[in-house]
């Protein structure tokens, strides 16, 4: 069964899908909006990611799109993957298709499971860390990362949903369930929680399925 009414197919779906992208862009991603804050002048990339933002927040979606397309392009596939994977998440919320948003969140997660395989240390995103039980915890790249896996996963899972693929979205919503499970316990762990539970219902009671 299609989650949306047949005149919705190419929109945004209001529902419990962009619920759960706000609640992890409220919570998943404020370890990484911490490293744009501290971006210091020679990082530029990460000064102009959040100029872009500040844009799409005042309502000029089609220019903060301009930009990070602009920005994308200059970072270039062998970028910082940091970079990329920050690019990307916000790309993604700037799209009027429910398929472009799709692709720029597989491209964040993409960039963000290139970055953690890249460092041997065992610091990969089901590896636990106790600082980051309210989100941002200590502020380095890779901790912002793992801390962020849960919310990229439940993105993912949310453009499945409202693309009427209601089994990419339950494998979506596994994988964000255990990246979530390996986080300190504290109000973004309960908050994802939450988020997917109300989406995994969503998705069942449109199948048909018993919650």
């Amino acid at each position: 069964m299609d989650l949306r009414g047949p005149t919705e197919i190419h929109q945004k779906d209001p529902g419990v899908e962009d619920t759960a992208r706000t609640v992890a862009s409220e919570y998943g991603e404020c370890a990484v909006t911490d490293k744009l804050r501290e971006a210091t002048p020679e990082d530029r990339v990460l000064t102009r990611i959040g100029q872009a933002i500040m844009l799409h927040r005042a309502g000029d979606r089609e220019e903060a799109r301009n930009r990070l397309s602009e920005l994308w392009y200059e970072i270039g596939p062998q970028g910082d993957a940091f970079h990329r994977c920050a690019l990307a998440h916000y790309m993604a919320d700037t799209q009027d298709d429910p398929r472009d948003e799709l692709d720029w969140d597989l491209r964040a997660l993409e960039a963000a499971e290139h970055f953690v395989t890249e460092r041997p240390d065992g610091c990969g995103a089901g590896h636990r860390e106790p600082g980051i039980a309210g989100g941002p915890g200590p502020r380095h790249p890779l901790v912002a990362l793992r801390a962020f896996f849960p919310s990229l996963h439940l993105n993912i899972a949310a453009d499945y949903a409202a693309l009427d693929r209601p089994a990419d979205a339950r494998a979506q919503l596994r994988r964000a369930r255990a990246s979530a499970s390996a986080l300190a316990d504290g109000e973004y762990r309960q908050s994802l929680r939450d988020a997917i539970d109300q989406l995994q219902l969503r998705i069942d009671g449109a199948a048909g399925q018993p919650p």
